[in-house]
């Protein structure tokens, strides 16, 4: 049974106990506490009934992106992604005890049709994400149907690479001045440009970096959140020294020593880029860019530790691209 409280601050809290934990929620009024109570128990009937509640997969996402999407890194590209799901209602609109895996092909193949074959793989492993939690958590379907479906086929990792002709050009377009301190935002992103070709560093991880992140004595900078998940640190070059002791005193104290945020940067890369008159490169080349050019200095187990990829697959495949013609040479 639910247990209806109100509270000091005027409003109503809901209390359900299933099995040894308790679920609650706080409404303005009375009745939408004891409506959320009753359609919960409700849920739960169903469930150790065996049947499976009559939701739609809209309404599973709606859930996903409430209780599920915060506990995680990249909560405000996967809303954006499940979003996207919602309003194509020829998925979101099908009852979850109707779904079948060709309704996620159809979907995958409308999507494909939109966007590439990468975008729709990153949106249909956070759909998948949520079927999976909606069967093993919440027990609304007993079967993930994206696992019945063919996957798009993976597009071949991005060769492009920087010349120098361009990295000047956007340097120039940035305002940035290696003898002056980069005081506008615009001249930061050249100078979080430099520093990712010198450590390999995501954009994200780069603006993230605070005063207390930095060793300068180790020559390392600490990343304690990163996209896998791992924190790591990851050693310093005299130039990428050079390029955050031109930084001191900009920011705030506290505050990310680049003072620029991921969607700033994005944005105003863009802008230099336009300037410049520079096609098909984006700031996140940078990270691969940079990575290249260690390739020809660690090795593959270093660079892992530098990069932390955990695969290091991907590293050999992608980051050791020596010409044959160059390995020959080493033979003799």
């Amino acid at each position: 049974m639910a247990t209806i409280t109100k509270r000091e601050s005027g409003k109503w809290q809901a209390k359900i106990r299933i099995g040894g934990n308790i679920r609650s929620a706080t409404f303005r009024t009375k009745g939408e506490a004891t409506s959320w109570a009753n359609s919960l128990e409700n849920e739960i009937s169903a469930v150790r009934a065996g049947n499976t509640p009559n939701r739609t997969v809209g309404e599973m996402l709606e859930k996903y992106i409430i209780e599920e999407l915060p506990k995680k890194r990249g909560e405000r590209q996967d809303t954006l992604r499940m979003r996207r799901i919602q309003r194509d209602h020829l998925l979101a609109d099908i009852s979850l005890r109707d779904i079948q895996p060709s309704d996620i092909a159809e979907w995958r193949d409308r999507r494909l049709d939109k966007v590439s074959s990468a975008s729709v793989l990153r949106e249909l492993s956070t759909l998948s994400h949520s079927f999976t939690v909606a069967m093993k958590e919440w027990g609304w379907i007993r079967l993930n149907p994206c696992h019945a479906i063919n996957k798009p086929d993976t597009a071949p990792p991005r060769t492009r690479r920087y010349t120098q002709d361009e990295i000047d050009r956007l340097l120039l377009a940035c305002g940035y001045d290696h003898n002056e301190k980069p005081l506008t935002i615009q001249s930061r992103v050249g100078s979080a440009l430099l520093f990712a070709f010198e450590t390999g560093m995501r954009a994200g991880e780069i603006v993230g970096i605070k005063p207390e992140h930095i060793d300068i004595e180790r020559r390392i900078v600490h990343l304690p959140k990163t996209k896998n998940g791992h924190p790591r640190d990851v050693p310093l070059s005299r130039e990428a020294i050079r390029l955050l002791e031109q930084l001191d005193g900009i920011a705030a104290p506290g505050k990310p020593v680049f003072a620029i945020s991921s969607g700033s940067l994005d944005a105003l890369f863009r802008k230099a880029r336009e300037r410049a008159m520079i096609e098909g490169v984006r700031f996140h080349d940078s990270r691969a860019e940079g990575l290249t050019r260690l390739a020809k200095k660690l090795s593959p187990m270093e660079l892992a530790k530098v990069s932390g990829h955990r695969d290091l697959r991907i590293l050999l495949n992608t980051y050791y691209r020596e010409d044959p013609a160059s390995l020959a040479d080493k033979l003799d």
